[in-house]
């Protein structure tokens, strides 16, 4: 077994934990479970696979992952970031296995390239996939982001580099769980539109000071090209980009209803939530004031940690 830690955050992932746990296990034993307070049977079967499971109220990703690494007793020099409906394919699992011994100091985190499983169907196009994701790093150095959504681990010092394999993301869950998810997604997405938009808070800007290539180019694509254009017109250019372009149709039925729901319903969404709090919080006389009309539109704590 090897020196490095899992953390897996969790709520009601009964259909799901059993295979994540199952393809961590020729991996390391050092599985650790932050739940909130599932009610079916998460916790027991994730103890009954030998995971240490601890529970914590849910506010925001960001901050239960950040309480995971601040409470777990985490003793290994690794540590890798896991959903409980992903799982390690056989080359990732080898790669952690061989390949963590021989990383060069200088080396602080390491990309896995995540794979998504939609309906069924493995995605091949739509420029999206593999998404390339900073997922294993060395605990003493790494942190998540303070944000409320499209958060990355930062890394205080080193290099960035590659692990082979992939992650595989296949949720279970019918079409309708996936748009009630991104329902609460889009407003995520919108806070974190408008903090920035009209610096309601300093963001949390440590990406921009690290070597992860990836995640520092997606996030300047995002905030400094995309969220630039109009609204409303952004999604569609995205879902004709990532479907013709891109040639997201050669996914075939599967890859329509991903490629649809995911770059243009979702994001149109967005748009729709960004559009319904501005004209929420027109007139606000200060950003206090702008914050207190966003946690009575969205029933959100937004500013305590």
């Amino acid at each position: 077994m090897k020196d490095i830690s899992i953390v897996i955050l969790t709520f009601n992932e009964e259909q799901h934990v059993k295979r994540c746990i199952e393809s961590l296990l020729p991996v390391t034993k050092n599985i650790f479970i932050v739940d909130s307070f599932s009610t079916d049977n998460t916790v027991e079967l994730c103890e009954q696979l030998g995971a240490k499971v601890f529970q914590n109220p849910w506010k925001n990703y960001a901050t239960q992952f950040q309480w995971a690494l601040e409470n777990c007793p985490i003793e290994t020099e690794w540590v890798m970031r896991l959903d409980a409906d992903e799982y390690l394919d056989e080359p990732l699992q080898q790669s952690l296995f061989n390949d963590l011994a021989n990383i060069p100091q200088e080396t602080t985190g390491l990309i896995c390239s995540l794979r998504n499983v939609f309906l069924g169907k493995t995605i091949r196009y739509g420029g999206y996939d593999p998404l390339k994701l900073l997922r294993v790093w060395r605990f003493k150095f790494g942190r998540i982001e303070s944000r409320w959504m499209d958060e990355h681990i930062v890394l205080s010092k080193g290099d960035v580099g590659t692990l082979s394999g992939e992650i595989l993301h296949n949720n279970l869950n019918n079409h309708h769980w996936w748009t009630e998810k991104h329902n609460s997604y889009a407003n995520r997405e919108m806070i974190d539109i408008l903090f920035k938009k009209y610096e309601l808070i300093e963001l949390d800007k440590q990406i921009e000071k690290t070597d992860n290539k990836s995640a520092k180019f997606k996030r300047f694509l995002k905030e400094s090209i995309y969220n630039k254009l109009p609204l409303f017109v952004r999604p569609t250019m995205y879902f004709l980009f990532r479907y013709i372009v891109c040639l997201g149709f050669l996914d075939g039925k599967e890859g329509f209803v991903y490629h649809f729901s995911q770059a243009y319903w979702y994001r149109t969404l967005v748009d729709i939530r960004v559009f319904e709090a501005e004209k929420y919080i027109a007139g606000s006389k200060d950003n206090a004031e702008r914050i207190t009309r966003l946690e009575k539109l969205t029933n959100l704590d937004l500013t305590s940690k």
